[in-house]
């Protein structure tokens, strides 16, 4: 069983742990640092945006330096486009799991049981602090939250708005980033 990381109560509330422009800046050195062995990836708008059927090639780079390092990668994705999300993870050769009803923590849980991870080496990257940041913090991990990459809906541009006030906090908070690259 996953016990509670001190390290993800950094950030309280609905403030990430750390921001990223892009999932591609997140750096196998930062994930180093961090101690983070075991990376779980929200999958539409994070990894791929919502019509997109390939994994971008530097997605795929990315990916492949990042589990060059040591680093294991898996998805969950609240999806319920079963041949999208299976298509998608496997065209990067990693698990998942769908259908993961975030902002619940459950799905993570799951996922470090499944790879015999704990919170304590485990974080969750994702577009939305209302579902990725909140399920990160109920599972007890460290959550880096990235800008989506494509606003293809009004009501997720609406939503971005609300979330700037707790994206620009953990920046002021993270002002070293630059030390990870």
């Amino acid at each position: 069983m996953s016990k509670r990381n001190p390290e993800s109560s950094k950030s309280k509330g609905l403030i990430p742990n750390f921001v990223f422009r892009d999932v591609t800046d997140i750096t196998p050195q930062f994930l180093s640092r961090q101690n983070i062995k075991f990376l779980m990836m929200d999958l539409d708008n994070t990894i791929a945006a919502y019509n997109e059927h390939v994994i971008s090639d530097s997605i795929k780079d990315w990916v492949s330096e990042t589990e060059n390092s040591g680093v294991k990668l898996f998805v969950i994705s609240n999806s319920t486009r079963t041949s999208r999300v299976t298509s998608l993870s496997e065209s990067i050769g990693v698990k998942f799991i769908m259908k993961a009803c975030k902002p619940s923590g459950k799905s993570l849980q799951k996922a470090m049981e499944m790879t015999n991870f704990d919170t304590a080496n485990s974080a969750l990257v994702g577009d939305q602090i209302f579902t990725d940041g909140i399920a990160a913090k109920r599972a007890g991990v460290t959550s880096l939250i990235v800008r989506p990459r494509r606003f293809t809906n009004p009501f997720l541009a609406i939503r971005y708005f609300f979330e700037l006030p707790f994206r620009a906090f953990s920046i002021r908070q993270n002002i070293n980033l630059e030390d990870y690259k």
